[in-house]
């Protein structure tokens, strides 16, 4: 049976963010199957415009799944997302990876899981700007994408390097066979 991978969706979710590791981590020649999650079951419609039906919601979730992934959108920075508290905390206290990406990053920090983790995002004025009980400003790095103690963070133009932390965290290829797919989807076949 395959490991579940959780996609937190919402109203307005970045659709392009998590979709360069989902589309790996759910292919057949891996031991995982992505699902989505969000507050209730309703549809929900990202940023692009795709309409979709979560498989969980924060009332159903499984308890053993194997990478939590917050997509970014316009509801973190809106609160609207903050519900979703307790599935970060219960992945975290359980050791499970949680990767957070553009606005997401903000609710992470927000929340104190970056104050002792090395960790990116937006840039480290927007973090602070929007997450005001953030204190782990010592260990932002200005990188594309960073994980550190099972937490992946990356900046909203770092979706190719946040695939490739989290393929590598979970050892889903080689690290050649992930930097050989790295190199490919970010300088394509001509150079």
């Amino acid at each position: 049976m395959k490991k579940e991978i959780l996609v937190f969706i919402f109203n307005g979710y970045a659709d392009w963010e998590p979709a360069f590791v989902c589309s790996e981590l759910n292919s057949s020649e891996t031991d995982y199957v992505v699902k989505t999650i969000s507050l209730d079951k309703k549809t929900k419609i990202s940023m692009g415009g795709f309409h979709v039906l979560p498989d969980y919601s924060l009332a159903d979730y499984p308890a053993d799944f194997s990478l939590l992934i917050l997509a970014g959108g316009n509801a973190w920075t809106e609160q609207k997302n903050n519900d979703v508290l307790p599935l970060v905390e219960y992945a975290i206290s359980n050791h499970i990876p949680v990767g957070a990406i553009c606005n997401a990053v903000n609710f992470m920090a927000e929340n104190g899981f970056l104050n002792e983790v090395k960790h990116s995002g937006n840039s480290l004025e927007y973090l602070k700007s929007q997450a005001p009980h953030y204190k782990g400003d010592h260990n932002f790095l200005e990188q594309q994408a960073v994980c550190d103690a099972n937490i992946i963070t990356a900046n909203g133009s770092g979706a190719l390097e946040f695939a490739m932390k989290i393929l590598m965290l979970l050892n889903v290829k080689s690290k050649q066979n992930i930097m050989n797919w790295y190199n490919l989807h970010k300088f394509g076949f001509y150079q």
